[in-house]
């Protein structure tokens, strides 16, 4: 069995390699250069990947296949079973009555 790296690590990098990106694009500073060398070359190994765009490509596919994973099966009423995230009533209500609003706006 492969091993898979820890979704919330693999988010911080993402989110780190973002913010660098932004950084050199706005100053070129040999220190932000160095750490998003640093940044892309964690992902590369974290990923199996030699070239960063690949990198983050399969890290954005292992974050998607997480949530499915933390998804559930449920009956749907037709066909058999749906995936569905396993949300607090209370939250898939708020999603139900506020669509298109991310999470973090509850």
């Amino acid at each position: 069995m492969p091993l898979v790296p820890d979704p919330k690590v693999v988010r911080q990098l993402l989110t780190r390699y973002a913010s660098l990106q932004i950084a050199l694009a706005e100053s070129e500073k040999p220190e932000g250069a160095r750490e998003l060398e640093d940044v892309s070359y964690t992902l590369c190994v974290m990923t199996g990947t030699r070239r960063v765009h690949d990198a983050v490509e399969v890290a954005d596919a292992l974050l998607v296949a997480g949530t499915e994973r933390d998804s559930v099966r449920v009956p749907d009423g037709k066909h058999g079973l749906r995936w569905q995230s396993p949300l607090s009533e209370e939250a898939a209500t708020q999603r139900a009555a506020f669509p298109g609003q991310g999470a973090a706006e509850f």
